[in-house]
């Protein structure tokens, strides 16, 4: 494994890490528990969550995916050996059930710290994040920003100054935000340096071979003001490893079972995905861990958010930190990307 220094914080996370938003709905408590002893054992130290999963995400089922996280803490005694993520949910998106006016203010971003950490059995969490904006944006593949005059949107520095109780509480460590455009990094940069409140250290946003547009605004913050992403969907919701290919749909996968997650099956998200699979096979490459590799590649990445169902599955997603892809597949890759550019944004 390999391990980096996230920027302005003494957080040394696994350069992979452990999503879990299948815990508690395609994966059983007994096998969160199992994948996530897989994954310490392998060397991942970094787990995100959040308080909306399990994905899809329902009423029914909400908060379970930290509670599985939670009993394990509990029973391997193991918090100081990771570093735990999780985030806080917001209006206008598919959590509206959580609280009663949910909203990303103060009450509510209190009352959902405490939940989650009851929920995790822990007393503070390493990087808390803002799950995505208030504001009326585009975020989750949303195209074609169209402003409302009657947005009534928490303000972004009533947020921060929420988020600066609590890490001067203790019960938060360092900040993040996830799935944010270039406006509200800066926002929340600025604010911080104007109200002496935390710095964002991280973004969490959706970044793989068939949606690259963090590099076009983005990447140069990541780099430039040390808000490192998180990469997210880093195989488009398997999309990439091919088993979808030519109309197949394995027995119990995600896209199987959930077809509402349609964002990477385009048209052209299709024919770029046969494009990088035709590649990866004709250098005798997995095409996964060849799509995975290219993720851990790129300079302004921190963490690659992985995901599995089964153990086979999260061995193979992990051991792409292994693979050093040739300047010949990188030269492929930059080929196909020029042809069908970002297919599925």
């Amino acid at each position: 494994m390999r391990y980096h220094t996230l920027a302005h914080t003494d957080l040394k996370v696994s350069k992979i890490c452990l999503g879990t938003m299948t815990f508690g709905e395609q994966n059983s408590e007994q096998q969160a528990h199992q994948q996530l002893d897989k994954a310490l054992a392998m060397g991942v130290n970094f787990i995100d969550t959040a308080e909306m999963y399990p994905v899809p995400p329902k009423p029914e089922t909400q908060g379970r995916t930290e509670s599985h996280i939670g009993s394990w803490l509990k029973a391997r005694g193991n918090r100081q050996q990771v570093v735990l993520a999780t985030k806080v949910a917001g209006p206008g998106g598919p959590g509206d059930y959580i609280r009663a006016n949910l909203k990303l203010d103060r009450a509510n971003i209190r009352q959902a710290i405490a939940d989650s950490l009851q929920r995790l059995q822990t007393d503070y969490v390493d990087l808390y994040q803002v799950h995505w904006p208030e504001r009326q944006t585009n975020f989750f593949g949303q195209l074609g920003y169209v402003p409302q005059a009657d947005e009534d949107a928490t303000p972004i520095l009533e947020t921060l100054q929420a988020l600066g109780e609590l890490v001067a509480e203790g019960k938060v460590r360092h900040i993040g935000i996830s799935n944010e455009t270039p406006w509200g990094v800066a926002q929340y940069l600025k604010l911080a340096e104007q109200h002496n409140l935390p710095r964002t250290v991280t973004i969490q946003n959706p970044y793989n071979l068939l949606n690259r547009s963090f590099e076009v605004g983005l990447g140069e913050f990541a780099h430039r003001e040390g808000v490192e992403l998180l990469a997210y969907s880093p195989l488009a919701f398997g999309a990439l490893s091919g088993k979808y290919l030519d109309d197949h749909w394995p027995t119990g996968a995600r896209m199987t079972l959930y077809k509402r997650f349609a964002r990477y099956f385009t048209a052209k998200g299709i024919e770029a995905t046969q494009a990088y699979v035709d590649l990866a096979k004709a250098h005798g490459l997995d095409p996964a861990q060849m799509a995975l590799a290219y993720i851990n590649s790129r300079p302004f990445v921190a963490s690659n958010i992985i995901g599995a169902t089964d153990l086979a599955q999260l061995q193979d997603n992990i051991s792409s930190i292994e693979l050093v892809l040739s300047e010949e597949v990188l030269k492929g890759i930059e080929q196909i990307h020029s042809q069908n550019p970002n297919p599925c944004p």
